[in-house]
C-alpha cells in the first residue's frame, strides 16, 4: 500500500463570516491549499468534499461547486462527503483510501460548512439530525440537549464536576487567544466560566454557555499526495496510523458516558503506531461540549472511567503539561463548523508539526493525536500524525 502524506494544507478565519455560503468558503481555502503545496490544479486526480448542509442551505451538491472557483478541476472527479460532526475527517479518509489505493496520486479535500445565516432555533434543530430522533428528538436543547443528558448522568454517576469542566473550558478559550484562525480569541477565566450568570447561563443544565462550542461558518483544506509525489514536494506529514471505529447511534443501546467507539478507535491507534500516549506531544481533540472532552480524557486513556478530573486538576493537559490537548483552543474557542471541523484538526497538528503553529507552539512536537467524532461519539476517528519531509 502506498502511504499518502498531507502536502498542503489552508484555513479561513472561523467565525461569523461575510461569505454569504458555501461555495465562497470553499473557494478561499481550495487554491491556496494547492498553492501551498506546490500543486497545480492540472495535477489534482480527485476532489472531496466535507460539507455536513442538512438544512443550512436549499443548494446542495457541494463537491461540485468547488470547479466553479477553480475551472481547472471541472473535469476532475468530486464526490461529496458526510457523517456528521466527523464529516471533515471522513472526507479526509476517503482521499487517503483514494490515493492509497492507487487511483490516484494528488486529491484535495475541503471541509466547510455555513451555519450562522440560520436562526439560533432553526440551527438546533439541523444539528439534532446527528442524534437518534426517533428516541432522542424531543430532548430540549437540541444536540446541546443530548450532551446536557451525557453530563447530567455523568455527574449522576461520578460526582458533580461543574468545576472541571469550567477549568475545561478556561484552558481552551486562553489557548485560543493566540489562534489567528479562533472565532473568539478571549481568555475569560476560570471564575467566569465557573459560574452562571446572564451572560453565562444554563444552556441545557448543567452545561452553561462557556461549556459549549460556538455556531460557526468556515474552511479549511487539505492536500493528500502519495509517497513519491510528496518526496517532490516541500512538505509531508504522514499517518502512523489512521483508525475510525463506529458504535450504535441511540444513547439507550449503550453507555452514554463511556464513549466507547471512542475507546476502541484509540485502543486501535495506539497498537497500530506502536506507542503509549506518552508518545505523544499533543492531541487535537472534538470538544463540541466540555464534558466531551472530560470523557475522551477517559476514552484515550489518560485516567481510568470516572477519574478524567484528575487530568484537569493535576493539568496534566494544559500547555506545558504531560500531553496538552487542544493547544489551538479547540472547537471551544476556534468554533465548530461542522464539515470543516476534521479537516481543521489536522491542520492545526500539522502546523504543530511544522513548528509553524507560533504562539500556539508545543516545543518539539513530533507525534500529534487528532480525535474527530460525529453525533455523541457514534463515528470516531484518531489520527497519529508525524513529520516526514
Amino acid at each position: 500500500m502506498t502511504r499518502a502524506c498531507i502536502v498542503g494544507w489552508a484555513h479561513t478565519p472561523f467565525g461569523k463570516l461575510e461569505d454569504p455560503d458555501v461555495e465562497s468558503l470553499m473557494a478561499r481555502v481550495s487554491g491556496a491549499a494547492l498553492a501551498h503545496a506546490g500543486v497545480a490544479p492540472e495535477q489534482v486526480d480527485g476532489i472531496y468534499v466535507g460539507v455536513m448542509n442538512n438544512g443550512f442551505s436549499k443548494q446542495g451538491f457541494e463537491a461540485a461547486q468547488v470547479a466553479l472557483r477553480q475551472p481547472a478541476l471541472a473535469h476532475v472527479p468530486a464526490t461529496r462527503v458526510e457523517n456528521a460532526c466527523a464529516t471533515g475527517s471522513a472526507a479526509l479518509y476517503t482521499a487517503l483510501d483514494f490515493v492509497e489505493s492507487g487511483r490516484g496520486r494528488v486529491a484535495l479535500v475541503v471541509g466547510a460548512e455555513k451555519m450562522t445565516a440560520k436562526p439560533v432555533v432553526e440551527t438546533s434543530d439541523i444539528l439534532l439530525s446527528a442524534s437518534y430522533r426517533r428516541e432522542e428528538g424531543d430532548i430540549d436543547g437540541g444536540f446541546a440537549g443530548v450532551f446536557g443528558r451525557i453530563a447530567a448522568n455523568y455527574f449522576q454517576r461520578y460526582g458533580d464536576r461543574s468545576e472541571e469542566l469550567a477549568r475545561i473550558a478556561a484552558k481552551n478559550h486562553r489557548n485560543g487567544v493566540a489562534n489567528p484562525y479562533a472565532q473568539m480569541r478571549r481568555d475569560f477565566g476560570f471564575a467566569f466560566c465557573n459560574s452562571v450568570s446572564d451572560k453565562n447561563p444554563y444552556v441545557a443544565s448543567p452545561l452553561r454557555r462557556t461549556d459549549c462550542s460556538l455556531i460557526s461558518d468556515g474552511a479549511a483544506a487539505l492536500v493528500v499526495a502519495d509517497a513519491e509525489t510528496a518526496e517532490t514536494l516541500e512538505r509531508a506529514i504522514g499517518f502512523r496510523t489512521r483508525q475510525h471505529v463506529n458504535d450504535h447511534l441511540p444513547l439507550s443501546r449503550r453507555d452514554p458516558t463511556a464513549f466507547q467507539g471512542a475507546r476502541l478507535a484509540w485502543e486501535k491507534a495506539r497498537a497500530a503506531a506502536g506507542i503509549t500516549l506518552d508518545d505523544l506531544d499533543l492531541v487535537e481533540t472534538h470538544d463540541c461540549f466540555t464534558v466531551a472532552e472530560l470523557i475522551e480524557y477517559e476514552a484515550m486513556g489518560l485516567a481510568a472511567p470516572g477519574e478524567g478530573y484528575r487530568v484537569v486538576r493535576e493539568g496534566l493537559a494544559e500547555m506545558g503539561g504531560r500531553l496538552p490537548i487542544n493547544p489551538s483552543g479547540g472547537l471551544k474557542a476556534k468554533g465548530h463548523p461542522i464539515g470543516a471541523t476534521g479537516v481543521s484538526q489536522h491542520v492545526m497538528a500539522c502546523l504543530q508539526l511544522m513548528n509553524e503553529a507560533d504562539a500556539m507552539q508545543v516545543k518539539g512536537a513530533a507525534l500529534a493525536g487528532v480525535f474527530n467524532m460525529g453525533g455523541a461519539a457514534v463515528s470516531n476517528y484518531v489520527s497519529i500524525l508525524e513529520r516526514r519531509r
